[in-house]
């Protein structure tokens, strides 16, 4: 009996967690006119970034200072969402081939510090 539940319950918990794991939700959202994260927090982008070439012009201690907003393992382009492929191989979201980033100084939904940043970070719109 042990073995039946389990030959029918295995492949259930199984099918739901790849369910869970394949995404369904957008990358981002509009709200307000800008893109935010699911966290409501405010995405950026870079402008020594070039659109569509499908990578980020900001590594190592910019990725700190600017962390990117990272496409899980099963997130799956589609519309102007795309996946940029950073340098250390991890997986970025870009919209309208643009990378996207937050500012760790937003501290609230809705904060947008980042904002012309070095004028050369700009809220995604």
């Amino acid at each position: 009996m042990k073995k039946l539940l389990l030959a029918i319950v295995l492949p259930m918990a199984l099918l739901a967690g790849c369910a869970s794991l394949s995404g369904g939700s957008e990358p981002a959202m509009m709200k307000d006119g800008m893109l935010v994260n699911a966290k409501g927090m405010t995405l950026y982008t870079f402008d020594r970034d070039v659109a569509n070439s499908g990578k980020s012009n900001c590594n190592g201690d910019c990725a700190v200072k600017w962390p990117p907003h990272m496409a899980g393992a099963y997130g799956q382009a589609h519309g102007d969402y795309t996946i940029v492929v950073r340098n250390d191989g991890a997986r970025q979201w870009a919209f309208k081939g643009k990378p996207l980033y937050t500012w760790p100084e937003d501290q609230e939904p809705g904060d947008k510090y980042g904002d012309n940043y070095n004028k050369v970070w700009h809220v995604a719109r």
